[in-house]
């Protein structure tokens, strides 16, 4: 893994960079060409992932109509989400069993089938929301359905 040093504005030539002023986040350097154009009255939005941790086994004894109550909600949050315009991208995974792990160690790659750890809750899939700042993203993170039953990890996107 790369870690990279956080620049200081003097390092930063011209006006191709700029600071994003998110509250409550490190700055961080963003190309201006990324920037959206300011749509909620100059505020500027920002990329939150909502990554949703539960317990994929608990779906395996959970009787249908209570499983198709739950994708209905999920469906929903979906709708209300595109309805809003915040929705970047979302996706659910596979179960962990279909997993493969990579690791390089001393310059050999090593893959495994499986997940990395053993855990109580999973990564089951993922929301990109763009929304003016974390206050926002939290909300809509508490109006998840896997919020109810599981985990939502909010976490800031620096784009690439």
């Amino acid at each position: 893994m790369m870690i990279m040093a956080p620049m200081q504005p003097e390092e930063v030539l011209g006006s191709k960079y700029e600071l994003s002023k998110s509250a409550g986040l490190e700055r961080h350097f963003v190309w201006a060409s990324d920037r959206r154009a300011p749509d909620d009255g100059g505020v500027v939005r920002m990329q939150y992932m909502l990554a949703v941790y539960g317990d994929e086994r608990a779906g395996e004894s959970m009787p249908r109509e209570q499983m198709t109550e739950i994708i209905n909600a999920y469906m929903a949050y979906g709708q209300a989400l595109r309805d809003a315009k915040v929705l970047v991208a979302s996706n659910r995974l596979r179960p962990t069993s279909a997993a493969t792990t990579v690791r390089v160690a001393d310059g050999k790659t090593q893959v495994l089938d499986g997940p990395f750890a053993e855990t109580k809750e999973q990564l089951g899939g993922y929301y990109l929301i763009d929304v003016p700042d974390l206050d926002a993203a939290l909300s809509w993170a508490a109006r998840c359905p896997g919020a109810s039953h599981g985990t939502i990890e909010v976490r800031p996107i620096w784009v690439m």
